[in-house]
């Protein structure tokens, strides 16, 4: 007898039924790539940097003072020429000027119960020098991080970090005023590591960006060490800015869906938004932010050390 080929099932209306072709693969969503912010905040700053600094050679008024051969470019600039060359090398004002405008000095903050002058300070500068660098690095720096992470977090990451520079700055105080925004700048740079650090997931050349980042702080803290420079206020923002960066500069892991860019009736494992490192970073960093801080006012104020070790 021949093989009997079955017959395959059929359907009445339709005639043979065919093979049911497979499932289509489960759809894969992604959420639309991030907008950047518009950058106002750091320009602002910026500008208000600028200001100040005109004032404050206005209020300066080195002929005034003095005589008026000895200020540098009195020919050109009147009142608001700067300070001889052997009293200010960074083309700017006078000292006494500085105190009077808001520098940071220990003892008009602890004995004077004048607690403004840590936040004061951060806007006042020793010199067109020193604000050309300073505003350079800030337009470098600041601008691309209020593009990723908003005016908000920005703004509260730069106050905060420059008076964690200030904090140290006062505490390790020397006889000479401390103006500048070095210690905010420095914290935008601390911030960055944290943020490196904490999204580590997100990034595609891990090792690469970690190195240069590195290579960066290096030069800059270098820097601090140079005669004339107080490095306690870089140290102290640097700090500051890399506890704040794992606190506000999160993001979602690499992979993360929101629910509102998946369809009505999909269901699909989505993964969590942050891994568990980043809230164990975060709380952790929250905690010596705070300890820190208290720490440091409690030290500078009461000039005694909150806790002191055995001998």
């Amino acid at each position: 007898m021949g093989n009997i080929r079955p017959t395959p099932p059929c359907d009445l209306e339709t005639g043979p039924l065919k093979a049911r072709p497979p499932p289509p693969p489960s759809p894969h969503f992604h959420p639309p790539a991030p907008q950047s912010w518009f950058s106002w905040l750091v320009p602002l700053i910026f500008a208000a940097n600028i200001i100040v600094f005109v004032y404050t050679m206005y209020y300066n008024d080195c002929p005034a003072h003095g005589n008026k051969d000895d200020c540098l470019f009195h020919k050109y600039l009147g009142r608001f020429s700067f300070q001889p060359f052997k009293e200010n090398a960074l083309l700017g004002p006078s000292s006494n000027t500085l105190i009077k405008l808001g520098g940071l000095e220990k003892k008009s903050v602890v004995e004077g119960g004048e607690g403004w002058r840590l936040l004061s300070c951060m806007w006042l500068h020793a010199g067109v020098v020193h604000l050309a660098t300073n505003m350079l690095s800030l337009l470098f720096i600041g601008i691309r991080l209020e593009q990723e992470f908003g005016f908000v977090r920005i703004g509260v990451l730069y106050l905060l970090a420059g008076f964690g520079g200030s904090l140290l700055s006062a505490l390790h105080a020397k006889s000479t005023v401390s103006v500048g925004a070095s210690g905010a700048l420095f914290g935008l740079l601390g911030a960055m590591l944290s943020e490196l650090l904490t999204n580590w997931t997100i990034y595609a050349n891990k090792c690469a960006a970690l190195f240069s980042l590195v290579i960066i702080i290096g030069i800059n803290l270098a820097v601090g060490f140079l005669p004339g420079v107080d490095n306690s206020a870089h140290i102290g923002g640097f700090i500051s800015g890399f506890l704040l960066g794992f606190i506000l500069l999160v993001r979602p892991q690499f992979g993360y869906v929101s629910r509102r860019y998946i369809p009505p009736g999909y269901e699909i494992k989505r993964k969590p938004k942050h891994k568990c490192y980043q809230y164990l970073y975060g709380i952790t960093a929250l905690v010596l932010l705070i300890l820190g801080y208290a720490y440091g006012s409690y030290e500078l104020f009461t000039g005694q050390k909150m806790f002191s070790l055995p001998v």
